[in-house]
């Protein structure tokens, strides 16, 4: 984005509730449109996740190191947001409990050490209430990224906070590998880690629950949970099936207790992307990688069969034609495995790959990654892509992010809408109040005619008025902007005779009908 338009944006988001101007499209997932009618074969996708992780843990994207002043931290996040917004992004995972502690004041684990360097220490602020409402005001939306399991990246637990959960009860601690971990084979651990995530799903207005990939660290003895497996092993035939029933029960529970708390929120896991080896199962993968079934005790696929998710995100990490793991194997395998089960299939996306030292050299081709999105298209079970991570996104190795954002992403997408939520009340269709030119452009005014102000406004040109169809992709959406009750658009590079429509999106990515078409001559 240029400066003049970045400027131009800020002043529009200055304007605050009353009228918010957005002169450019600032935000870049597939359902039918309110008009009806079905998108060509090979248009753009109306819908589509574009996300990417902002991670805090070691401090690798944000904070950039810990013991910045509270200023120096709001300017780093919202520097990411910028850049989410001029990769044409609607989507960010942010890590706010990396280690057992919290990126928000938790009345159950201390603040995190990578926000002031002390584990404990105040930060001066509330970092999450800030990111959340950050993100909203860019009409980004925000998932709470949480690791349900580890407890620190050291192995002493003296040099935890003296008050840490982990301190109170070293009977929950499990020490392996130089970390420590929370043992996931107590219910009484696994009912606190719940606990503790909860809290900022109900106090924070965010629009995801987020893990990641770590669950139990090893398939061996080595993790010493033996006392929690005599005491709680029974009927199971060995420890590896104790362990995978563990992990099941905290995502069915999570997904219990998310469904009950906010539904609209969506829930999922990104776990390593392979479930099992072919060799290993019927039906597993032609692959010969690391299996999350059996090496984390992670029975992803069966998580996906039995719908404990609102989505999964299989970190597919490896370029295609890879001996061992090929992109171009896993994608119709997960496809396979998400059909039909209501469980949207999200592919996480290895950009800190791409141009990095010490890779093969196929990670050396600019257009690895936006082959895989290619390759993404002859599968429609593919929803969108989340990419690894914020950072190898702004360093743009080789120019391969670039390369996707233009070849992907060169039209704006709205977020997903979940299946569970497609039958829901979507916003009342809005108002274009007025539409004249400008010196900048074709100013729109649009004005909600709900109680409440939408998430987004999905504006749409077209050389006629729109027919049915016509807004079933993205062919002709032109911005999609955060909304307010009146909001005031200006469309840069406008074409004589244009006509306009606008619809009204929620959270949840509902979509109204569309508003009534203004022609500008």
């Amino acid at each position: 984005m240029s400066l003049p338009a970045r400027r131009a944006v800020l002043r529009g988001l200055a304007l605050g509730a009353a009228a918010t101007a957005v002169p450019l499209p600032v935000l870049a997932a597939v359902a039918e449109a309110p008009t009806g009618g079905a998108a060509p074969a090979g248009a753009p996708p109306l819908r589509q996740m574009r996300g990417m992780w902002i991670a805090s843990v070691l401090n690798i994207n944000w904070p950039s190191r810990p013991g910045l002043a509270p200023e120096q931290q709001k300017a780093e996040y919202t520097g990411w947001l910028e850049l989410a917004v001029a990769r044409r992004l609607n989507a960010v995972f942010v890590q706010i409990r990396p280690t057992a502690d919290a990126f928000w004041p938790s009345p159950y684990e201390p603040w995190s050490q990578y926000l002031t360097g002390t584990q404990g220490q105040d930060p001066g602020y509330d970092p999450l209430a800030f990111a959340v409402e950050e993100t909203h005001r860019r009409g980004l939306a925000f998932h709470a990224w949480f690791n349900p399991y580890r407890v620190s990246m050291q192995g002493d637990p003296a040099a935890l906070h003296p008050d840490h959960p982990g301190r109170r009860h070293p009977d929950w601690i499990v020490a392996y590998g130089g970390r420590l971990y929370y043992n996931p084979g107590m219910p009484e651990v696994r009912a606190f880690v719940q606990d503790a995530m909860m809290d900022a799903v109900l106090r924070y207005d965010i629009d995801g629950l987020h893990f990641d990939d770590y669950f139990y660290p090893v398939n061996t003895t080595a993790f010493d949970d033996s006392a929690a497996f005599a005491e709680h092993g029974g009927g199971f035939p060995d420890l590896a099936a104790w362990r995978r029933n563990n992990v099941d029960m905290l995502v069915r529970e999570m997904q219990q207790r998310v469904r009950r708390a906010k539904p609209e929120a969506a829930w999922g896991i990104s776990p390593s992307g392979i479930w099992r080896n072919r060799s290993s199962d019927p039906l597993g993968s032609d692959t010969a990688g690391s299996q999350s079934y059996d090496n984390l005790h992670a029975d992803t696929r069966g998580w996906v069969k039995k719908g404990w998710l609102d989505y999964i995100a299989p970190q597919l990490y490896w370029y295609i034609g890879q001996s061992n793991a090929d992109y171009a194997k896993l994608v119709p395998w997960w496809s396979d495995v998400a059909a039909g089960t209501g469980v949207q299939l999200w592919i996480g996306q290895a950009a800190y790959k791409a141009g990095a030292a010490g890779q093969p050299e196929q990670w050396f081709q600019p257009d690895e990654l936006t082959r895989h999105l290619t390759l993404n298209r002859d599968h429609p079970e593919v929803g969108g892509d989340i990419w690894y991570n914020s950072g190898d996104v702004r360093a743009d190795r080789l120019g391969s992010v670039s390369a996707v954002v233009a070849e992907h992403y060169a039209r704006p997408a709205l977020p997903p809408l979940l299946p569970r939520l497609a039958g829901g009340r979507p916003p009342r269709a809005p108002v274009i109040a007025r539409a004249r030119r400008t010196g900048g452009g074709v100013e729109l005014d649009i004005v909600a005619t709900g109680r409440d102000a939408p998430f987004q406004y999905a504006v749409f040109r077209l050389g006629r008025r729109a027919r049915p169809g016509d807004l079933a992709d993205a062919r002709h959406l032109l911005a999609v902007v955060p909304a307010a009750r009146h909001t005031r658009w200006t469309d840069p590079e406008p074409v004589a005779g244009a006509w306009y429509h606008v619809t009204a999106v929620d959270r949840a990515a509902r979509q109204s009908e569309p508003s009534r078409g203004h022609r500008v001559r």
